[in-house]
């Protein structure tokens, strides 16, 4: 169930990674550890990317539960600077991404290694989503 509209979700497959997609908000719903696994299928090691979504710092409860739990999901807040406010499960079953969230966080780790993990998520949406910018 979407945390947002509480409608079902899609459940689909790529390269071995299930990704649930609410297609009323567009928001994505990644299980703890698929981030890892994205990114060693995009062939790049984590880099900063997983390990500041594993934060386990609780932040603010909000009103949308986590898919997998009935508990409320915390946010969190991503990005090098801070500033993509996400939403976890303080149970640790994974990760809530509004619309356009997945490409902000990226795009704010302004490196090779992400870019290529921008490049999959790009491919798994069959959008144009925006690298991260690199240094000349």
């Amino acid at each position: 169930m979407c945390p947002v509209c509480r409608e079902p979700m899609v459940s689909y497959e790529l390269e071995g990674v299930e990704i649930d997609q609410c297609v009323i908000c567009g928001g994505t719903w990644l299980d703890a550890g698929e981030l890892v696994l994205i990114t060693e299928l995009a062939g790049v090691e984590p880099g900063e990317l997983a390990p500041a979504l594993r934060q386990s710092r609780e932040g603010s409860r909000t009103r949308r539960r986590c898919p997998r739990c009935p508990r409320r999901l915390r946010e969190i807040h991503a990005g090098r600077q801070e500033e993509v406010t996400l939403d976890r499960c303080p149970s640790g079953h994974g990760l809530w991404f509004d619309k356009g969230e997945i490409e902000a966080v990226v795009r704010s780790y302004a490196d090779a290694q992400e870019e290529a993990v921008a490049r999959f998520f790009a491919e798994l949406f069959h959008s144009e989503t925006p690298s991260p910018r690199t240094g000349d």
